[in-house]
């Protein structure tokens, strides 16, 4: 067996039966092996970068690590924007890259890049492979990494030599792994859970912050539970969006710069904030400092490194989100949140929105509403990054599905090839992804995947001719001196459609929304609509 068939042999034995990927030279040797074996399914992406966004949104639906590949060189380098976008939610991914043969690094020849020093900041962990008998220790402790505690992603950067070469050890997959210095703690520490028990029984206003790391460590249900017996309000950040669904008497929306008014005055109002699995940065609270000093604060978080960075916590709490809640949920605790609850839904109902939409063209905010209203209840709505991202933050209807989006990072192009991972993973489920004409533009070459690979995705694109977030801002913060954001009236969307062979939908006005909508969601092949918002609307 050489190299490159245990490399495979390592992903037969994780499960692993399709990765995305973009071949290279330096990597042909575990194509090679792919080929021969016949049981992993490859899917051929158009650019390196969205073979990591793919998935990523692979990974967020199955819950389980994904893989992707590439060359060396600029195949590499194409990939790290996937990988800090997958760092930053925490997103478990194997990133295998080919490289220089082993006698030639270091020494600049064709196509050799330093990819362990150059995804130092965006990865949990990389290796660099030295001998072909490593490769089943290192695929199992990269799974392993990828997977727990706070998960992320991990990358094996592979010579082409090493995958060529023969094991001299027989192949084996079924040591224990123990790294030290790498024990995540999950259970929680005892006498914290006993601080956290008394001061929720203390509390009279206690309020729930949830984060992208209750779905990722599979605790919405528990936390959902531990709300409705103790009849806790819960508020989330964006990436926590789906932990409860929109219509539950206990949610009171998003918070944030772009959250909702009355979950920020929650917030504000709490005598308890308990933060689960967020990290709270300036998104979520633009001034920490004000709300340490109002609010008694527990932060619970599988990373220890993310408690105490933005905000500072009266008790921390280290471990796995479903863990604690399900120790939670058999503590006896005694509260009496119904004075608290009615000044919330008091709260909600005298919010008023004042942002004034166009009576042009169609209203974003209805759009969202209306659509994600429409989507089958389980469906899968990918948010992209700009305008399109917030509207939809604060509109989607969230029912009994997901909300994937880019949130950490805020990545342009990344919902088009998530969307495609999420509906590979998920086939008999419904995927709409949501972008801005200028987010489509940076991923429409995965409408080739999609055509391939006949990937019924529906595709909505929020068309306003111009980046619209940064529109927003220069109008806002530098007297309306708009420079470098208008796209014009380019692509023409029907035309590429049918270059894919794709369905068509176009709706330019707010009367003939829910007739194109439906037409759009009942489409049974890869589709795209394009709506027709006007670009002075605005998110705030």
């Amino acid at each position: 067996m050489n190299g490159a068939e245990a490399m495979v042999k390592c992903l037969e034995e994780e499960g692993v039966t399709r990765i995305f990927g973009y071949p290279g030279v330096a990597i042909s040797p575990f194509y090679e092996a792919l080929y021969n074996a016949g049981t992993i399914e490859h899917v051929l992406v158009r650019q390196e970068q969205a073979a990591g966004h793919a998935a990523s949104g692979y990974a967020r639906i199955s819950r389980k690590a994904a893989v992707c590949v590439t060359s060396s060189g600029p195949g590499a380098t194409n990939l790290i924007t996937a990988l800090a976008t997958a760092y930053a939610d925490s997103i478990p991914l194997i990133a295998i890259t080919g490289q220089v043969n082993s006698n030639l690094l270091g020494r600049d020849v064709f196509q050799e890049a330093d990819m362990r020093g150059s995804t130092e900041s965006f990865v949990k962990y990389s290796y660099l492979v030295k001998s072909a008998d490593d490769i089943p220790r290192i695929f199992k402790e990269a799974f392993y990494i990828a997977s727990t505690g706070r998960k992320g992603p991990v990358l094996i950067d592979i010579p082409c030599d090493v995958q060529i070469d023969l094991l001299k050890k027989s192949f084996d997959y079924t040591s224990e792994v123990n790294i030290r210095g790498y024990k995540p703690s999950t259970k929680g520490n005892n006498p914290q859970m006993h601080k956290v028990v008394a001061a929720i029984n203390k509390a009279k206003k206690p309020l729930i912050c949830a984060g992208g790391g209750v779905i990722l460590g599979n605790g919405e249900e528990c936390v959902r539970q531990f709300c409705e017996k103790n009849n806790i309000p819960l508020v989330t950040t964006m990436m926590g969006i789906g932990v409860m669904p929109k219509n539950h008497p206990l949610y009171f929306g998003m918070l944030g710069n772009n959250g909702k008014p009355y979950a920020n005055r929650a917030v504000a109002n709490s005598d308890l904030l308990i933060i689960a699995g967020a990290r709270i940065a300036d998104r979520a609270v633009p001034k920490p400092e004000n709300l340490e000093q109002q609010v008694n604060i527990i932060h619970i978080d599988i990373d220890t490194a993310e408690i105490g960075k933005n905000l500072g916590p009266t008790i921390p709490l280290v471990g796995d989100i479903k863990s604690i809640f399900d120790r939670l949920l058999q503590e006896n605790i005694s509260i009496d949140t119904t004075n608290w609850i009615e000044t919330l839904q008091d709260i909600k109902k005298s919010t008023v929105d004042h942002r004034v939409f166009s009576d042009k063209l169609v209203n974003p905010m209805l759009l969202v509403q209306h659509l994600s209203e429409k989507m089958d209840d389980d469906a899968i709505y990918v948010a992209d990054v700009g305008q399109n991202q917030l509207w939809s933050a604060d509109n989607y209807v969230m029912k009994n599905g997901r909300f994937l989006t880019s949130g950490g990072m805020g990545t342009m192009g990344y919902s088009i090839p998530a969307g495609i991972g999420a509906k590979m993973c998920t086939p008999d489920k419904q995927v709409v992804v949501v972008c801005g004409d200028g987010s489509f533009q940076m991923s429409m070459y995965e409408l080739g995947t999609i055509a391939v690979n006949k990937v019924p995705i529906k595709i909505l694109v929020m068309r306003n001719h111009y980046l619209g977030l940064v529109r927003e801002h220069q109008e806002k913060t530098y007297e309306e001196h708009y420079f470098g954001v208008q796209l014009y009236d380019y692509p023409k969307y029907a035309e590429i459609a049918a270059a894919y062979d794709m369905d068509y939908f176009h709706c330019d006005s707010n009367e003939t929304l829910d007739a194109e909508l439906d037409r759009f969601l009942a489409c049974d092949k890869a589709c795209i609509m394009v709506c027709e918002v006007d670009s002075h609307n605005n998110t705030k």
